[in-house]
């Protein structure tokens, strides 16, 4: 079997961990972003240096600002970038797209899939791609140079799920090939409400609001105390009671971290936070402007809000994170996020969405 050839979407922390991960294993690897400064350094040395817990150099053949040489040239494509970007990124895949493709969203947050593969019928892309999304990023990272990435700790198991679920297994098979953590989920709804950046990101910088608006120093995750966590705990009480109406098993954020990462400890969330070694030292950000709300929120909480309201699912604490970010950043995250329009789902019933996420169609 030929060696798949992989192309990373995206200029940020997890896209050069991804890129130069993949590169050491081997595999040819080539590196698209819209953004030009974000591959300079990776431009000049022809690869990504890699500390913590992967260590070495992984070269990268082709690191460019142009999407022709990267997305037709690939097998396996990694879209490695935030989830607001997502339909950008199907936009610029649409004309190079063939028959065959595997497409995977590292992660979707919730809905990345539907939002993909609904972005690519808008603009009538006739290629049969496998469009699918994994339910984490394999990697907690951080670049801490130019091309440079320290990467904190790698999940021992990541969840994906093809859109429809029937071509699940063809999905693992060929990216399995690149990272052996990759396991089936049931479909893509249980990869979007397993989304456990919902539960973590947007409520602890709200939380945290005057620390964080202060720029003051501390860790993000190891910063949190018991009663920020208590509320993190009624976040995820609503998402799985999300997950419930619609018949998907989701973990809680307690047993995902259990099952996530090596090392972690004790009897709840708070203790098993506060034992996850690849926590360590992950900084709270400097601004309220950054992706645990400008992501989080629209691309992960509100669509868990707009399943949980087609489904009659009362979710008070979640709907009043987002109107508190909607409030600090003076955006309405409710309009621009991923509403059942943009997931392509506006106006089926829960039996009708779960019906189209299995085989893809009512």
């Amino acid at each position: 079997m030929e060696t798949p050839k992989v192309a990373v979407l995206g200029g940020g922390n997890g896209a050069h961990a991804v890129a130069g991960h993949l590169g050491l294993k081997g595999l040819p690897v080539r590196l698209y972003t819209r953004f030009a400064e974000e591959i300079v350094a990776l431009q000049q040395q022809g690869g990504v240096v890699l500390e913590g817990a992967v260590e070495g150099f992984g070269p990268v053949e082709v690191a460019t600002t142009d999407p022709a040489p990267v997305v037709g040239w690939a097998d396996v494509i990694m879209v490695v970038a935030p989830a607001f970007a997502h339909r950008f990124m199907a936009q610029v895949c649409a004309p190079h797209l063939r028959d065959g493709q595997v497409v995977l969203l590292n992660p979707g947050r919730t809905g990345g899939a539907l939002e993909f593969a609904n972005t690519l019928r808008e603009e009538g892309v006739r290629a049969r791609v496998l469009v699918a999304e994994a339910q984490t990023l394999i990697y907690a990272c951080r670049l801490v140079g130019p091309a440079r990435v320290h990467i904190m700790g790698t999940k021992r198991e990541v969840p994906v799920a093809a859109l429809p679920a029937v071509d699940t297994p063809r999905v693992v098979e060929a990216v399995r090939r690149l990272y052996p953590q990759f396991v089936p989920a049931a479909n893509v709804l249980e990869t979007s409400l397993d989304n456990i950046g919902a539960v973590f990101h947007p409520s602890t910088a709200i939380l945290n609001a005057n620390r964080i608006e202060a720029k003051e120093e501390f860790d993000f995750y190891k910063g949190m105390t018991p009663m920020v966590v208590g509320f993190l705990e009624v976040i995820d009480g609503e998402r799985m009671q999300v997950a419930e109406a619609y018949g998907v098993e989701v973990e809680s954020a307690a047993d995902w971290l259990m099952r996530a990462y090596e090392g972690v400890h004790g009897n709840t969330l708070y203790e098993r936070i506060q034992s996850n070694g690849a926590y360590q030292g992950i900084k709270a950000p400097k601004t309220l402007n950054m992706r645990y709300l400008t992501e989080d929120v629209p691309c992960s909480l509100v669509p868990i809000i707009a399943l949980g309201e087609a489904a009659g699912v009362e979710m008070p604490a979640s709907r009043g994170i987002v109107n508190v970010a909607c409030g600090l950043l003076k955006r309405d995250f409710w309009s621009e996020g991923r509403t059942l329009a943009r997931l392509g789902l506006e106006g089926m019933s829960v039996e009708e969405i779960r019906r189209y996420v299995e085989v893809g169609h009512r």
